[in-house]
């Protein structure tokens, strides 16, 4: 196997009003690969995608991307590491200057990435062509545009630096299901023909599923569950993916309804951190925090729950609480 294009371990974050968003979080993505991040808002989805970004500086862990330790790069160097580290993210209406036309806001991006003024109209005018905007709009502002043709501007920007890998940042969110479906298409397209990497986070476990090759489920600042979309899809293992995966409408599918709210991660329960809205949660689940636990070999699957590693049947035992 290839080396990873982006590594990062144990990275965590507590912000000042103590909230700890991201507790101890790995992850690796491999070139043409896509990496889905799945969870409830407020789980560290984001701030996770932030901190590979170097957007927020990590309280400790490490971010390597290309080989590269970020931590160590600044100024020019760090800019030009950017160039190929790219986001997609959740609005566009937000992310693109209103002032600019579209043709403008990739221009932005190639000027601040050193291309030649004379390559920068062309080169925008071919990325418009690849992510489908008409000719005809390429000096309209971004209130002319629909959202579904904001975010493929949103994605031509992101691509005008040929980057190896973009953070989608629930980059579909916003947008009708017909016109996600539209979008989603066009980013596996585009992985097909440029060999782009994604690290894709979403709260929509059938967007994630669509898209991914893996999958990484997230609750509290901690990864809970990690395999291929295709097994974790078939298999899910832990308590918290069982019911996040029971919510997905289908055939024979008993809804899981948790009890509880959603704990503060300024003060997180100790031990398993799902324990106070989990079903099946027994005494030994407040006494220590689980490490991950193999569930397929083949599939690289685990999942962060004590009684996986006794072998509980847990979507069964849950499905008979429904």
């Amino acid at each position: 196997m290839s080396s990873p294009v982006l590594l990062a371990e144990h990275l965590s974050k507590r912000f000042d009003n103590g909230v700890l968003a991201v507790d101890d979080v790995s992850l690796t993505v491999y070139p043409g690969e896509t990496v889905g991040i799945v969870g409830e808002s407020g789980c560290g989805k984001s701030t996770t995608g932030k901190l590979v970004l170097r957007l927020l500086e990590t309280d400790s862990g490490y971010v390597a991307f290309d080989g590269q330790n970020l931590a160590t790069h600044s100024g020019q160097s760090l800019r030009d590491i950017r160039g190929k580290l790219q986001l997609v993210p959740q609005n566009p209406q937000t992310s693109l200057n209103p002032r600019l036309s579209i043709t403008e806001a990739i221009a932005f991006n190639l000027r601040t990435h050193g291309w030649a003024k004379r390559d920068i109209a062309p080169r925008a005018a071919s990325l418009l062509d690849m992510v489908g905007v008409p000719a005809s709009y390429a000096h309209r502002y971004p209130h002319e545009l629909s959202g579904g043709q904001l975010q493929r501007v949103a994605i031509a920007r992101a691509l005008s630096t040929d980057p190896k890998l973009i953070v989608c940042d629930e980059a579909v969110s916003a947008l009708d299901k017909s016109v996600q479906a539209q979008v989603l298409n066009l980013l596996v397209e585009l992985q097909n023909e440029l060999g782009i990497a994604y690290l894709f986070i979403s709260h929509d476990l059938g967007v994630v599923e669509h898209l991914s090759h893996r999958v990484m489920v997230m609750y509290l600042g901690r990864i809970v569950e990690e395999s291929t979309a295709t097994d974790l899809w078939q298999n899910p293992s832990h308590p918290y993916t069982v019911a996040l995966f029971s919510s997905v409408p289908g055939p024979g599918r008993e809804r899981i309804v948790l009890s509880g709210e959603l704990p503060s991660p300024a003060s997180p329960p100790s031990g398993c951190g799902f324990r106070t809205r989990c079903p099946i949660a027994i005494d030994e689940c407040a006494a220590t925090r689980p490490d991950p636990v193999t569930v397929s070999e083949g599939d690289h699957h685990q999942a962060a729950c004590i009684r996986v590693e006794e072998r509980v049947p847990v979507a069964a035992a849950m499905a008979a609480l429904a």
